[in-house]
């Protein structure tokens, strides 16, 4: 074994894109929700939890599901915003937040996705929830499977609307899961989440989403409440463009869901912020080659990497590429060969794999020969 080789590069920038860091921090913030977390879009990066994944009651949180489900609908081409359905005595007598659909009448997709994102109806959900997949039982069960195969293992949804029921719950890195796979996957429908009110059925409703109405970048998604569930805020914000995606939840009012929902965006985007270090296919060094026609070879770091760290501990980052050296040839293209270490304070290390960036053939009987005496004789590596 050839002794290990460390190669140290101190906060190196480039340009490059989207490493998923998914690791906790410490607390380094207070807030009055039960349930908490605060996440990076671009790379993942968790900046604050709590409680984050302890079973919670979603209320009308769990609307996001509904309206995923349609969405993916539309992507698919089973459903059009101008495709309408009827509606059932069981719609339109349910209580809570309404839209207020009208007895055996029909309503337009399209109408009915803003009654449930902006007006957060009930009415609207069971209307969908029937109209999609024949009654509201049948849908739920969708909508589990819908967010087990998004990794929302931690959700069981009975209803399309959130109503309370001891069966009916999430957490809140699951909702986060479902608002980030709802900004990735439906670009072209998210900015439905972002209206501030909504007319229908001649009833003005205004979105209940505090931080839409602040400069905050907030552009959506979705609030709750129930007596079980307490004040709750699925989030999302973007500012100098980066987006964070938020959850809070068993806050006690209105208001106090407003002010700790705003401190926890303030809290992310300033103490933060994204950095940029190798693009795909960088080379982040050279390595010795034993017994090889090049003297050297190329460490290619494949992917490209963007971390999300505290913006007080970009100056104490350390890079370090490690490789047993020399390394023996011959070398095919590709191979890993080493990796790359990424040590950042207060945060998990990341390591990533370094690949040869070119091949090297091994030398001939006679070159090895003169290589292995001059190694011998003056200590060069070949």
């Amino acid at each position: 074994m050839h002794p290990q080789r460390l190669s140290t590069i101190r906060t190196l920038l480039l340009a490059g894109a989207a490493l998923i860091l998914g690791a906790p921090t410490a607390h380094a913030i207070e807030t009055l929700a039960k349930q908490a977390i605060l996440i990076d879009y671009q790379t993942g990066q968790v900046l604050f939890e709590k409680n984050a994944d302890d079973r919670m009651t979603p209320s009308s949180m769990s609307k996001m599901a509904t309206v995923y489900l349609a969405f993916t609908r539309m992507k698919e081409g089973r459903l059009s915003l101008e495709d309408t359905f009827p509606v059932s005595e069981k719609a339109w007598r349910k209580q809570g937040s309404k839209m207020f659909v009208p007895l055996n009448g029909r309503v337009k997709a399209e109408d009915l996705l803003r009654g449930i994102i902006v007006q957060s109806g009930n009415d609207a959900c069971i209307v969908l929830a029937e109209g999609l997949s024949g009654s509201e039982d049948a849908f739920a069960r969708e909508l589990t499977d819908l967010a087990h195969g998004l990794g929302m293992k931690g959700t069981n949804l009975v209803n399309a609307n959130g109503w309370p029921d001891p069966n009916h719950y999430s957490t809140a890195r699951d909702l986060s899961t479902l608002a980030m796979a709802t900004i990735k996957n439906f670009p072209e429908y998210y900015p439905y989440y972002s209206e501030k009110n909504f007319v229908y059925n001649g009833i003005k409703q205004g979105n209940r989403d505090p931080l839409l109405y602040k400069d905050t970048g907030a552009d959506g998604l979705k609030t709750g409440h129930t007596d079980e569930g307490g004040y709750g805020l699925t989030a999302s914000a973007v500012r100098n463009g980066r987006r964070l995606v938020m959850v809070v939840n068993g806050l006690s009012s209105m208001n106090e869901r407003g002010r700790e929902g705003e401190k926890l965006m303030d809290y992310g985007f300033r103490e933060f912020n994204n950095y940029q270090l190798f693009a795909a296919n960088s080379t982040v060094g050279e390595a010795p080659v034993w017994l090889g026609t090049e003297a050297k070879v190329p460490l290619v770091l494949k992917s490209d990497v963007t971390m999300t760290m505290p913006i007080k501990s970009r100056k104490d980052m350390v890079v370090k590429t490690i490789y047993d050296s020399p390394i023996q040839a011959p070398i095919v293209e590709g191979t890993r060969i080493g990796t790359l270490r990424i040590e950042v304070p207060e945060r998990p290390v990341t390591e990533l794999p370094l690949v040869a960036g070119k091949s090297v053939e091994k030398l001939g009987m006679v070159s090895r020969l003169g290589a292995a005496l001059r190694h011998i004789v003056w200590g060069e590596n070949g």
